[in-house]
Formats: C-alpha cells, structure tokens, sequence
C-alpha cells in the first residue's frame, strides 16, 4: 500500500508572539525557529509516521532551504521526486500566540513551478493506492494529477486548502473531500454543506477542529467522530497531520472508501492531529504510528 503525495514544499519561519498582531501594529516575537514544512511536506511526512510507504512530488529551489528540506524528507523514509526550479524554495510567516493559535503568510516560490505532469510522475501517480492533493500548488497540475489517478484506478484524497476557487467539477472524480468547516461553506454555499458536497459523488470529511469531525458519503446519513481534549501548544500543522494520517490509514483498509473505512481513518487520523497540537512546529509535531497507537489505548 502506497500513498503518494503531490503538492507544497516550503520551510517555516515560526514567530512566537504574545498575540498575533493587528494591522499596522508591531509586536515583539519571544522565539524564532524555521522546520520544514508546507501542506504537501506535512502530509507525506504524516503518511510516513504513520505507517505507509509514501513517496512526494515536490517542487524546490536549487537553494539551501531545498536542500534541507530534501534532506529531512528523506531522513523521514518518504521516498522524493523532487524538481528543482529556477525559484527560490517556497517560505511561510508563521505567528503563533500563547493559546496555540496561528497566523500563516506563504510566498509560493518554487511551488507555483510545480507544473506540468512528467511521465514518471504519472507513472507514480499511477501506481499509488492512494493520490493525496492540496492546494498550495497551481490548481491545473491539481486537476491533471487527479486525471492520471482516476486512470489508474489510484483512490484519490482532496484537501481544498488553502480555501480558495475550486471547480466544483473536479470534485466529481475525488474519492475523499478533506476540508474544514470554512473551507468546506465556501466550496459549498449557503445551506447544509455535507449534503451539497456529497451531492457531487465524493465522500466528505469536514473538520471541526476540538469537535472533531464529521464524515459523509453519498445517500447516508453524516457521522460524527469526536475529538479527544487537550492543551494545544501550537496548531500549525494539525490539519496536515489529520490528512496524512487519515490517507495512510485508508491505503491500508481494504474495503476502500465505505462510511465504516472512514469513520476508523478519521479517528486515527483525529488521534494524530491531537498528539500533534501539543508539540511546536509543523514536521516536528507529527506523531508516528507507536505514539498514536499509544496515546489511543491510553483514552
């Protein structure tokens, strides 16, 4: 069983502030660190930790920033097919006040670059059990990846974030919708968003954050899998954590994408997020199976 995932690569630079600041404020930062990360990093390395061969097509720099962070997905186990592109490897500003909370700025750099398909990414596209996609990178490559999988017969997971303009109609060849409650109000409108994406033929799962999450498939009534209570330290990365560990664990289930097969995804993948919350920084943060595995039998 494997996992592939094609998006964003990007290192973080992670301000801590007392409050994130108001428009045209200043505010002093009490500690700096960068870790690698960006949606697509975030996921293959959740993946990886979690338990699944994993493989990542990325776009970098042919800097230092990609140097590291080629260095420290390999050191991760997931196997790299890395571009390297006249732009400098992608960044984001990350605020993080007392409470956990953040505030991200991210220069794409080398991520809009990610364009294109090659014939070996297709070919790994092709035979993954699972394709995972984001969209910090341009939203044709999104579509064309998402093309080559359903080809292949390659399940394929969506997370629409950051929110932005998503053809609807490329959701009627996605297996699994990962979206928040935002996310998920803006791609749907007004109204029941649940029904209205389900409505498009793929199964959905909508995060709520410490309510945990809520998970649709066409014609059946939406579950409700909770969320376990902790003390958040940091929340960057959280969402990419659910993500990566909820693809490897529905590679890893037979019965594909039944409203049983997600809902166990969804708590393992629920599990994660919330080991996650509790530790500083993107790529450190994530668990891996052993911690997850442990921090369940534990609740």
């Amino acid at each position: 069983m494997t996992v592939l995932v094609l998006g964003s690569a990007n290192l973080d630079l992670v301000y801590e502030v007392d409050r994130i600041p108001s428009p045209g404020e200043t505010v002093l930062s009490r500690g700096f660190a960068s870790f690698a990360g960006g949606k697509g990093n975030n996921q293959a390395v959740a993946a990886a930790r979690a338990g699944a061969p994993t493989r990542f097509v990325c776009a970098l720099g042919a800097d230092a920033s990609g140097d590291r962070l080629a260095a420290e997905a390999r050191d991760a186990g997931i196997d790299l097919l890395d571009r390297r592109v006249d732009a400098p490897t992608g960044t984001a500003a990350i605020f993080v006040d007392r409470r956990g909370e953040n505030s991200i700025v991210v220069d794409s750099g080398a991520n809009a670059l990610l364009t294109d398909l090659t014939a070996a990414e297709q070919e790994a596209i092709g035979t993954a059990d699972v394709l995972v996609l984001q969209l910090e990178t341009p939203v044709p490559t999104v579509a064309a990846a998402v093309a080559a999988a359903k080809a292949a017969g390659t399940r394929v997971v969506l997370n629409a974030a950051p929110s932005g303009a998503v053809p609807l109609d490329l959701l009627d060849d996605v297996d699994v919708l990962v979206v928040n409650e935002h996310e998920a109000a803006e791609l749907a409108g007004p109204g029941d968003a649940a029904a209205v994406l389900t409505a498009r033929g793929c199964a959905v799962i909508v995060t709520l954050g410490a309510e945990g999450a809520l998970v649709g498939v066409p014609g059946e009534e939406p579950v409700r899998v909770p969320s376990y209570t902790v003390d958040a330290v940091d929340t960057t990365g959280a969402g990419d954590t659910f993500v990566g560990s909820f693809a490897a664990a529905l590679g890893g289930d037979p019965s594909g994408t039944g409203l049983e097969a997600l809902v166990a995804a969804t708590g393992f993948a629920t599990a994660a997020a919330a080991l996650a919350v509790q530790r500083k920084g993107a790529v450190p943060s994530i668990p891996t199976l052993e911690e997850v595995r442990e921090f369940r039998d534990a609740r």
